[in-house]
């Protein structure tokens, strides 16, 4: 019985984990269904409410819910077709709004790090159980969009959907899994040459080699990852500054553009949300600008710092209005040329300021190789970022002339490479020389000081020397400041009221019978209980030992000495006592007149009544 009993509640308890587990992978691919439905929720509530407010509507509420679903799509990568053209030829639409696609790509990514953090009583999925079910859950509902927006006014081609509509939240799921796993590093990353850490350095004292390794590779890595993420915000930050600045120096066309497209108050909401929504496209595309190969406006026209060459193809648009105006570029559009220079500066600075701090010690800096690979890597990330969104951001908008709009992602690409490498690298190895040299100048400073202490302690030394020389050729001890200074605070040593002095005035026969004998002026001082001088921190002398000669003349000495010159050769004469008359009676001892004093004061003197009657 106890045997079955054992065996069964063994059974239940794995049942109850697999019933756990079951449940969390369940509740995982919710959060990604729930994380899609949120995403197209947003929209179709934008489209509606633009519905609901137009005052010309063109069809029902069934077409605004088809175009949210196409927006949806959008968001993902997926191109849209208008079949109804005044030419009868389809129309693609490809120019994805950046800031639609951050709606899905957040709700994926906080899905997928919350799948890892199970409830109570649940257990805890694996990286690759939360990826794939939270993804899975998301990609259920997008099949049903994709089979939803087939009959609408804006459609899509279901085979291209089908293959980019995955990327958006499997690559969201997999940054969502890294975070919630604790940030792991990358294989690829620890394999790298210019991330590989000394073991014997970074071992330390005695430590383990391999893990002291694993986090210098890690150190570097993320060093790495901040230059890189640093320097293309710089970029994108640029680019966004410079679209800001040419609005507002074609502040007229921008609105006469916006007024254009609608005359309702409804229609203009809805372009300027969807201006909004391509505030960072056109942040790339300024980005890209600045880099030097631009962008194109059409198959004939391109747009770049040195000049607006061919006939452009603009469509009335408020964002367009920023685009210089043709012919050849002037100082201004120059200037755009500072931004991918902050950018390379940006990407050495986040590298050096871990490779070599301002205050550390040259040991701590990084090698100049290591430091050279780590910006040149951090460019190198910045540059297929970079590449990565001039891809995104652009697209075709129609046939014919638009078929090309926007930057073109390899050459965008390669020039982030060569300004962020050839700007990063070099500043970063400057700035390590420079701080080095600073740590060496105040090394030597150190060093310079400590030679001119050891020198003036040599030269005192000798000034010392020289002293005793000159004091022994005149027959002077060459102890005798030191005997000086001795004498001089010998008299603060002997003063009664120290501690133990009170004890020794008041009972003088007991200390006289008991204690240790007396010692003869010169000697050692006495101590409590015969104990030895050295040990004793207070110590005292009898006052006979105060008004000796030898004592006395010591005293004077040292404080002539320490008087500079001032005082005179001679001791002051002290007080001269009366000389007994020999033809008189002897004096009283002092002892006979105190007591015959004390006697008198003690008796009452008699009153006057018997005065008067003696």
């Amino acid at each position: 019985m106890t045997q079955v009993s054992e065996r069964s509640t063994t059974l239940s308890s794995a049942s109850a984990a697999e019933r756990g587990r079951a449940a969390a992978l369940t509740a995982a691919f919710l959060r990604g269904g729930l994380a899609a439905g949120l995403g197209l929720g947003g929209l179709a509530v934008l489209v509606i409410a633009a519905w609901i407010s137009s005052p010309y509507p063109d069809s029902g509420a069934g077409g605004a819910l088809h175009i949210a679903a196409a927006l949806w799509l959008l968001a993902h990568g997926a191109e849209l077709v208008r079949p109804d053209t005044l030419s009868g030829v389809p129309a693609p639409i490809g120019v994805v709004p950046l800031l639609v696609v951050a709606l899905p790509v957040w709700l994926v990514y906080r899905s997928s790090r919350d799948a890892l953090e199970p409830d109570e009583g649940r257990p805890q999925l694996t990286a690759l159980g939360a990826l794939c079910t939270v993804a899975g859950g998301y990609l259920l509902v997008g099949a049903a969009v994709v089979f939803y927006a087939r009959g609408g006014p804006i459609s899509t081609d279901t085979l291209d959907t089908a293959l980019t509509l995955p990327l958006v939240p499997v690559l969201s799921a997999v940054a969502g899994v890294w975070v919630g796993s604790g940030r792991p590093m990358s294989p690829l990353l620890d394999r790298l040459p210019g991330l590989r850490a000394s073991a014997a350095s970074a071992a330390g004292a005695g430590g383990d080699a391999a893990t002291a390794a694993a986090a210098g590779r890690r150190r570097r890595a993320v060093v790495v990852l901040r230059a890189t993420t640093a320097g293309t915000a710089v970029l994108l930050g640029g680019g966004l500054l410079l679209v800001a600045c040419s609005l507002m120096w074609h502040a007229d066309t921008a609105q006469e553009s916006f007024l254009q497209l609608a005359a309702a108050w409804s229609g203009r909401v809805a372009v300027l949300l969807l201006s909004l929504a391509l505030l960072p496209n056109a942040a790339v595309w300024g980005a890209s600008y600045a880099l030097g190969p631009g962008f194109a406006l059409g198959t004939s026209a391109t747009v770049t710092p040195l000049a607006v060459t061919g006939s452009p193809a603009l469509p009335p648009f408020p964002l367009l209005a920023a685009v210089p105006a043709e012919g050849p570029g002037t100082a201004v559009t120059w200037a755009a040329g500072a931004v991918p220079l902050v950018a390379g500066l940006t990407i050495a600075w986040f590298t050096v300021r871990v490779a070599a701090p301002p205050y550390a010690e040259r040991d701590e800096a990084w090698s100049a190789r290591d430091t050279a690979l780590a910006a040149a890597l951090a460019g190198a990330g910045c540059a297929v970022l970079t590449a990565a969104l001039a891809a995104v951001a652009g697209g075709p908008m129609g046939t014919g002339r638009l078929v090309e709009f926007g930057p073109v992602w390899w050459l965008t690409g390669a020039a982030a490479l060569a300004w962020t490498v050839g700007i990063g690298v070099p500043a970063a190895l400057l700035v390590r020389a420079w701080r080095l040299r600073e740590r060496r100048v105040a090394d030597d400073a150190d060093n310079a000081d400590e030679a001119d202490e050891v020198e003036e302690a040599g030269e005192m030394g000798e000034t010392n020397e020289a002293v005793v020389e000159a004091r022994e050729t005149v027959g002077e001890s060459p102890d005798a400041p030191a005997e000086a200074a001795a004498a001089k605070t010998a008299w603060w040593r002997r003063v009664p009221w120290r501690r133990g002095g009170a004890a020794a005035e008041k009972e003088p026969d007991a200390a006289a019978d008991d204690g240790p004998e007396k010692p003869e002026s010169g000697d050692a001082p006495p101590t409590l209980d015969g104990a030895d001088p050295a040990e004793v921190s207070y110590d005292f002398l009898p006052m006979d030992a105060w008004h000796d000669r030898d004592a006395q003349e010591a005293r004077w000495a040292a404080i002539k000495q320490a008087s500079g010159g001032l005082m005179t050769d001679f001791p002051p004469a002290g007080p001269r006592q009366p000389e007994p008359d020999s033809e008189s009676e002897p004096a009283a001892e002092p002892q006979s007149e105190a007591k015959s004093e004390a006697k008198s004061k003690s008796e009452p003197e008699p009153e006057p009544e018997a005065k008067a009657a003696d």
